[in-house]
């Protein structure tokens, strides 16, 4: 293993164990976290490297609190998310990645702050649907696909909230990975690189669960909002940088 190699590990690892530890306490917060890290390290990584990640995450997310999860949602957000990947597929193939980025950051800022206003979302087939779509979009093209779901169950509890994006993450992100696979987006670099990380994800998850017995109610709707609030500013910093 070379020098480079060793730094790689050493500084996404750390990026990918905290951005583990976030989105194992409030939902979400991998790719935000890990995504720019990887991405200035060796941009070729990406997305793969991060959906790699974040696909393998929810399994353990899964496995603590799979009860919880709001099955009937998931479906709904993924039946959007299928329509929306193909478009990120797409998006990938033609469009200027900082141009996408900046387009979905605003949005991602748009969305909180409507959020914050009298109009409540709630987990309806329609709007889980279309926050399936914009995820779709944003998660294959960018590797941040979480807080349009996220937005749609802020008001949920917290254990609902891990359970349900965990599930969604699981089906969706193995649907981009195919898709990418199948347009010739995904290569064999980015898959290896994302399975080197992987013990770095399991010591985030494992430090994350003193957080998780304490973020509930208003608490985890604060802390899943800041996650999506700086999730949409990353983006639109690394557009216009």
């Amino acid at each position: 293993m070379s020098e480079s190699d060793l730094v790689f590990l050493a500084v996404a690892g750390t990026a990918v164990l905290v951005g583990a530890a976030v989105q194992s306490s409030v939902g979400l917060g991998l790719g935000l976290v890990a995504a720019p890290v990887v991405a200035m390290l060796d941009p070729t990584l990406m997305p793969g490297t991060l959906l790699v990640l974040t696909a393998v995450l929810p399994l353990l997310t899964i496995g603590a609190e799979w009860r919880s999860a709001d099955v009937r949602g998931i479906s709904w957000a993924l039946a959007g998310r299928v329509v929306g990947t193909v478009a990120g597929v797409w998006v990938v193939a033609l469009a200027e990645p900082r141009t996408l980025g900046l387009i979905v950051g605003v949005g991602v800022l748009a969305a909180v702050a409507a959020s914050l206003t009298a109009v409540r979302l709630r987990p309806t087939p329609g709007t889980l649907s279309v926050a399936g779509v914009i995820s779709g979009v944003m998660g294959t093209a960018t590797s941040i696909g979480g807080p349009p779901v996220a937005l749609v169950y802020q008001h949920e509890s917290g254990p609902r909230v891990r359970a349900t994006l965990g599930g969604y993450f699981l089906v969706g992100v193995v649907i981009s990975l195919v898709a990418l696979a199948l347009g010739g987006q995904l290569h064999v670099r980015e898959v290896v690189a994302g399975c080197a990380l992987i013990p770095f994800m399991v010591a985030g998850f494992a430090l994350s669960r003193p957080l998780r017995r304490v973020l509930s109610g208003q608490h985890l709707r604060t802390a899943l909002l800041v996650v999506v609030v700086v999730s949409g500013v990353t983006l639109v910093v690394r557009s216009l940088l």
